[in-house]
C-alpha cells in the first residue's frame, strides 16, 4: 500500500470518526445550516392576545373557564376567602384580596359555574355553611352569578340548592337566603365583584362557545389566520423555517376529547404541503401538553392549574402524541425537528419527571426517524441553565431551547433603548455562550421578540434592538425563531415589522 493511499485512508477514517462523534453529541451533519424561523403562534394553539376577536361572540364572555373572581361583601367591607387556601370554610374577613380570595371558574354553561379555590378544592355546602373541601368537581355545588345589571359590579351568588350566599358575619358565610330585593348596601347577600384573572386559550374558547359553535369558529380561524401566501412571504423574506405550536388533542383529530374540536390536524397537513412547496423546514412544537405544563393559557390550562407530569400515565399519553406526530410526517422532507414540550414551569414540573419524559419522547422520535432533531425546552422558573445536559449530551441530534424576552421581568421596567440593546450584547450573549459548547447539544433561541418596555421608542430604536438580537441569537448553533408571525400587537407581529421596516432580517 503506497503512502498516498494510506494517507487517503487515514483521512477518510478521520472524517468518518468526526461524523460519528458529531452525531453522538447532537451536532448537525451540516452545521452551516442554522434555523432562521418564525413561530406560527395563535394558529393551531390559540392565545387571546393573538386574535382577540375570536372571543368576542362568546356568550357571557366575561365568565370563561379560569376567570379569577374576588367578592367583597358590602356589609362587612371584607373579601370572601377560602380559609387556609381551601380545605375548610369560607369566611368574609379579608381586607385585601390575593390568592386565597380568588375563586377560579369552571364553566358548565354560560350561566352556571363551579368555583375552585387556591388549594384546588371546589366550593360546596355543608348543610347551609359554605365550604371548600372537595377535590372532585362533580361532588361540588354549582352557582349562578346574578348581576345587578350589565354595567354594575354588584352581584349575588346563588347556589344550586336555590339559596343565595350571604356574609352572615366576617367568620360565617352561609347559603340560606331565598328571597332578595334591591341592591342595598346593608344586604349581606350583595357582593362587589372584581375580575382579577382572565384566561383566553383553547379550553376557554371551545368550552365557551360549546362544541357545535366552536367547531365553526375554529374552522374559520384555521382557514384564514395562516394561509399559503404566508409561507410564500416567509420564504421570500429570508426565513428558512417555521415553529408551529400544537396542542396534545391534535393526535385525536378529528374527534378530540371534550371540549376540543376537530380540524387542527388538517391545518397542520396544509402547513407541510405549503412548506414543501416553498422550501421551508418545520419544527413541530408541543405547546400544550395534557394537564398543562405551566398553567398558562397557551398550554390550554382550564383554570391556571399545572397538572402535567405528575403521573406515569400522563407522561405516557404525551409520548404517544410525539410518536403520532413523528410517524405522520417523517416522510415529508419539511419535517426538521420535534419539540417535545414548550416551557415546562419549575418547580411544578420536576427535573426528574422532565428527564423521564424527555428520554421517552426522544426514543419515540428515534423509533421513526434517525435524522429529525429533538428539541428540549429548558424549564421556566427556578432552574439551572445546563440542567438538561447530563441527558442531552448523550443523545444524537439534540437541541436545547431557551426563550429570551426583554419585557416580562421588572428588571426592564426603567431601561432605556440603549440599555436594552446593551443587555442583549452583554447579558444575553453571556447566557447563550454559557449553554453553547463545542461538543454538547445544539442551542436554539426558540422565542424572542423585538418589543420592550421603552416608552416613545423611535423606529430607529426598534431597528437597532432587532439587529442586536439577530446578531446575538444568530450565534445559537441550531438557530432562532421570532414570536410570532401574526399578532394583535404590531411589534410582536414579524409580518408587520417586516412590512413597515422595523426589522431587517
Amino acid at each position: 500500500m503506497t503512502k498516498s493511499i494510506i494517507k487517503i485512508w487515514i483521512l477518510n477514517l478521520i472524517s468518518i470518526l468526526f461524523v460519528m462523534l458529531s452525531l453522538t453529541h447532537g451536532r448537525p451533519i451540516n452545521p452551516e445550516f442554522r434555523v432562521k424561523a418564525v413561530n406560527l403562534g395563535g394558529w393551531l394553539v390559540t392565545e387571546g392576545w393573538m386574535k382577540p376577536s375570536l372571543f368576542d361572540a362568546i356568550p357571557n364572555k366575561d365568565f370563561l373557564d379560569g376567570t379569577g373572581l374576588q367578592f367583597k361583601s358590602v356589609t362587612t367591607g371584607k373579601y370572601l376567602c377560602a380559609e387556609s387556601g381551601g380545605g375548610t370554610i369560607l369566611v368574609a374577613n379579608r381586607t385585601t384580596a390575593s390568592s386565597w380570595e380568588t375563586f377560579r371558574l369552571w364553566r358548565i354553561n354560560k350561566e352556571t359555574f363551579r368555583f375552585r379555590v387556591f388549594n384546588k378544592q371546589f366550593v360546596g355546602l355543608d348543610d347551609i355553611n359554605v365550604v371548600a373541601v372537595t377535590n372532585s368537581s362533580t361532588d361540588s355545588v354549582t352557582f349562578h352569578i346574578v348581576k345587578e345589571n350589565d354595567n354594575s359590579t354588584l352581584v349575588r351568588i346563588k347556589a344550586s340548592n336555590g339559596y343565595f350566599l350571604r356574609a352572615k358575619t366576617e367568620e360565617l358565610v352561609t347559603a340560606d337566603v331565598s328571597n332578595v330585593r334591591g341592591w342595598r348596601d346593608d344586604d349581606p347577600t350583595v357582593f362587589e365583584m372584581t375580575i382579577a384573572v382572565r384566561l383566553q386559550g383553547d379550553f376557554q374558547i371551545t368550552n365557551g362557545y360549546g362544541s357545535r359553535k366552536a367547531a365553526q369558529v375554529m374552522k374559520d380561524h384555521w382557514s384564514s389566520f395562516i394561509i399559503e401566501d404566508d409561507f410564500k412571504f416567509i420564504a421570500s423574506n429570508g426565513l428558512n423555517a417555521v415553529r408551529i405550536p400544537v396542542g396534545w388533542w391534535i393526535a385525536s383529530d378529528p374527534t378530540p376529547p371534550w371540549p376540543y374540536v376537530g380540524g387542527s390536524l388538517h391545518s397542520l397537513d396544509n402547513a407541510f404541503l405549503w412548506a414543501h412547496k416553498y422550501g421551508i423546514k418545520i419544527i413541530i412544537d408541543l405547546h400544550a401538553a395534557p394537564g398543562s405544563q405551566n398553567g398558562f393559557q397557551h398550554s390550554s390550562s382550564r383554570d391556571g392549574s399545572q397538572e402535567w407530569g405528575k403521573s406515569d400515565e400522563n407522561i405516557e399519553q404525551t409520548v404517544d402524541v410525539i410518536s403520532f406526530l413523528t410517524a405522520r410526517y417523517v416522510k415529508n422532507p419539511s419535517l426538521y425537528a420535534i419539540e417535545l414540550i414548550n416551557e415546562p414551569l419549575s418547580p411544578g414540573v420536576t427535573l426528574e419527571s422532565l428527564n423521564k419524559y424527555y428520554k421517552a419522547g426522544y426514543d419515540a422520535v428515534r423509533k421513526h426517524s434517525s435524522t429529525t432533531y429533538v428539541v428540549m425546552s429548558n424549564r421556566l422558573g427556578p432552574s439551572e441553565p445546563k440542567e438538561l445536559f447530563p441527558l442531552a449530551n448523550g443523545l444524537m441530534r439534540c437541541v436545547i431551547d431557551v426563550h429570551y424576552y426583554n419585557i416580562f421581568n421588572d428588571l426592564f421596567e426603567n431601561m432605556t433603548a440603549q440599555q436594552n440593546i446593551d443587555f442583549i450584547y452583554n447579558n444575553r450573549s453571556s447566557e447563550l455562550n454559557f449553554i453553547t459548547t463545542s461538543n454538547g447539544p445544539l442551542t436554539f433561541v426558540g422565542e424572542w421578540v423585538s418589543d420592550w418596555r421603552v416608552k416613545e421608542a423611535t423606529k430607529e430604536d426598534f431597528q437597532r434592538f432587532g439587529k442586536s438580537q439577530i446578531d446575538v441569537f444568530g450565534r445559537a448553533t441550531f438557530g432562532w425563531a421570532y414570536w410570532a408571525f401574526k399578532n394583535a400587537n404590531q411589534h410582536w407581529s414579524l409580518e408587520w415589522m417586516i412590512n413597515n421596516g422595523y426589522i431587517m432580517l
